[in-house]
């Protein structure tokens, strides 16, 4: 087997029967040029025995495998496993030469909007799954849909036991749409998705378009307060990959307009904003 080739696809899998699905369909339509990527966030004592099982898969199917175990623990937060996980994606795409892809599905797409909402994320919320560097082949699938290929090409997977624990917000979110949102509601959401998608790709092109003046000051004091804070939103995200809430948004747009040249703003632990008398720089800070 060569691993010199242009790999199409990293594809994340977790163990879990989405991603296990996403891989076979993948490999049975023909799409060979695959790599296996597994993290093994080390939060919960049966972790190392899913990624002996992903690394059977992979043998299984005959395709190269990636994998990489931190200890991150039983206290880490939803949030600090996401960004390890897709740092590590990240990572083995650009050595691999291909593109991450995820198993998310239409379910995942709904629980991504009901929790960006209750952060307070306004509208942009309802344009989750918006990062263009992964690919998702399921987002019109449902969990029904995923769980019904799976019994029909008798996959086997494993379960993750902390989908179940009600210390995670996303499962308790879960269970609340689950009982409460019917399947009419699921498919507006999914019309409601695609329109709000579209739309933040329309401001990404302003906001590109617009990216030679966005360092005055005098700009941001002269343009309305809602296309200001669109445009804020993207620039942030853009410079420094950090998502603003709305009331960081709105501090850190009035610092702006009225704050005192010299001075620095850190509207979130990884932003940093420098004003001077006619300018203003963000960028991104590490600890």
């Amino acid at each position: 087997m060569c691993h010199n080739i242009l790999m199409k696809r990293l594809i994340a899998v977790s163990g879990g029967v989405d991603s296990v699905v996403l891989l076979d369909s993948v490999l049975r339509h023909g799409q060979d040029e695959v790599v296996v990527a597994h993290f093994d966030h080390g939060i919960r004592a049966e972790s190392a025995a899913d990624a002996r099982f992903v690394a059977g898969l992979a043998r299984r199917y005959n395709v190269p495998y990636v994998t990489r175990r931190e200890e991150l623990g039983p206290a880490a937060s939803e949030d600090v496993a996401r960004q390890r996980r897709y740092q590590f994606l990240f990572d083995a795409a650009a050595r691999w030469g291909g593109r991450v892809t995820t198993a998310h599905h239409q379910d995942d797409v709904i629980e991504t909007i009901a929790l960006n909402l209750r952060r307070g994320t306004r509208w942009r919320g309802l344009a989750a799954m918006g990062d263009q560097r992964i690919e998702r082949p399921l987002l019109e699938w449902t969990k029904q849909d995923i769980y019904d290929y799976a019994l029909r090409h008798r996959l086997e997977w494993v379960e993750d036991v902390t989908n179940q624990s009600d210390a995670y917000l996303r499962n308790q979110l879960r269970r609340q749409l689950q009982a409460k949102l019917t399947d009419q509601q699921r498919a507006v959401l999914g019309r409601l998705w695609r329109q709000q998608w579209q739309l933040r790709q329309e401001i990404d092109q302003e906001t590109l378009r617009l990216s030679s003046r966005l360092g005055s000051r005098y700009f941001w004091v002269h343009i309305p307060i809602e296309p200001a804070r669109e445009l804020l939103h993207r620039e942030v995200q853009r410079l420094t990959g950090v998502s603003l809430l709305s009331a960081q948004l709105d501090r850190l747009l009035i610092a702006i307009k009225t704050g005192r040249a010299g001075t620095v703003w850190q509207p979130a632990a990884s932003v940093r904003v420098k004003l001077s008398t006619k300018g203003v720089t963000i960028k991104r800070v590490t600890r």
